[in-house]
């Protein structure tokens, strides 16, 4: 194994090396990672849902019905009457015709691709999609190619010089960028795939619980219900517990209990999560009060930010980056916020491009405006220390 002792040294040598932190306590503003209270600015727990009273509850009443597990994937005798109904309640919310639930996000994207191409089919993805496309991409036997990010004109280019040449084809986009915070140009997306023939797929993941009415997520944002073919979000982020889906068509759905690969060959979602999701969904039809306050605060934090002459790239979402370049000094720079008491992640190639490293700070509806202030302090001091401002 000396060729991975290698390869970790190389890490090292670079200065990107780094340690799992460690969180002994539930998914809140503040934590205690490493044995250090810190304010958190790195999860992905935008309405404060991972630790609520109402989900929990949910949770343990499940437990206690159905047990800690399903038992079997969804195709043998792991399809329970709660599976279902968190199917029917994500439609309902999407405003879909049908929606599939899957362990993950990650797996929803690696199942839905590969099933929906195939060989004679064409895949147009956004070149700076999450990982799980791309590998959701390899999976599948479709040719591929790809289009600057958000670049509409380039879009056109590919779909007029290549697509009389294939049977389908897929235009697939994120519907919030992970690592910049922007938005795809869904309704310029939907008419292009409408002028080709084209369909579509949008990966909702951090659009879910943060934009539309209610958190609908990004197709409810442009209003286009109706008009997106495959639309995926997470259960991990804005609703705080885990898995992913697919909504869309009847038909879609249908399909994908036959050929859905991570539904046929992994055990489904436990019970227990699928109780809280559903509690999740509850809260936010309930109220935009949620959604509303995340935003508040997240405009909040960032106007901080831009005073002080923080580059916050392209960032339209709370996903709030702060651009520092060198892989190595944006390590260092979350090394040190971390000794300073936030913690906040580094994010380096080949998450983003070479040159391009940030950190990547996620605002969540659960921080008071005083630990924004301290958090947003804590940041210029250390940034003007290490020269990066």
């Amino acid at each position: 194994m000396s060729y991975l002792k290698n390869k970790i040294q190389a890490l090292k040598d670079q200065g990107v090396y780094r340690k799992l932190p460690i969180s002994d306590g539930a998914c809140e503003a503040e934590i205690n990672l490493n044995g250090k209270k810190v304010i958190n600015l790195s999860s992905n727990n935008y309405l404060g849902l991972a630790n609520h009273p109402r989900l929990k509850e949910a949770a343990k009443k499940a437990v206690d019905k159905y047990g800690v597990g399903a038992g079997s994937v969804r195709t043998i005798v792991g399809n329970m009457d709660i599976h279902e109904a968190l199917d029917d309640v994500i439609a309902k919310f999407k405003k879909e015709e049908a929606a599939l639930v899957f362990q993950s996000g990650f797996a929803t994207n690696a199942g839905v691709i590969q099933a929906i191409t195939e060989k004679g089919d064409l895949i147009i993805s956004d070149e700076l999609n999450h990982a799980s496309i791309i590998d959701g991409v390899r999976l599948s036997r479709a040719d591929r190619a790809i289009y600057k990010h958000n670049d509409m004109e380039d879009l056109e280019r590919v779909l007029k010089e290549r697509r009389d040449q294939y049977n389908q084809v897929l235009i697939i986009t994120d519907g919030v960028f992970s690592m910049d915070g922007d938005i795809a140009n869904l309704p310029e997306i939907v008419r292009l795939a409408k002028k080709y023939s084209a369909l579509t797929y949008v990966d909702d993941a951090h659009g879910s619980g943060v934009l539309g009415s209610s958190g609908r997520g990004t197709v409810d944002h442009f209003d286009l219900h109706g008009q997106v073919d495959f639309i995926i979000g997470t259960l991990s982020k804005a609703i705080g517990v885990v898995g992913g889906y697919v909504a869309g068509s009847s038909e879609m759905r249908d399909y994908l209990l036959h050929q859905g690969r991570p539904l046929l060959f992994s055990t489904s979602l436990m019970p227990s999560a699928a109780a809280a999701i559903i509690e999740a969904f509850r809260i936010l039809e309930e109220s935009e009060e949620y959604s509303n306050e995340l935003w508040d605060k997240a405009k909040y934090f960032k106007a901080k930010l831009k005073a002080l002459g923080f580059d916050l790239g392209h960032s339209q979402t709370p996903i709030t980056p702060i651009m520092v370049g060198d892989e190595e000094k944006t390590m260092q720079f979350s090394k040190k916020l971390l000794e300073n008491g936030v913690f906040v992640s580094g994010i380096i190639f080949p998450t983003v491009a070479k040159g391009m490293g940030r950190i990547r700070c996620m605002v969540s509806r659960l921080h008071t405006y005083e630990q924004l202030d301290q958090a947003v302090d804590i940041l210029y001091t250390t940034a003007k220390e290490m020269k990066i401002i």
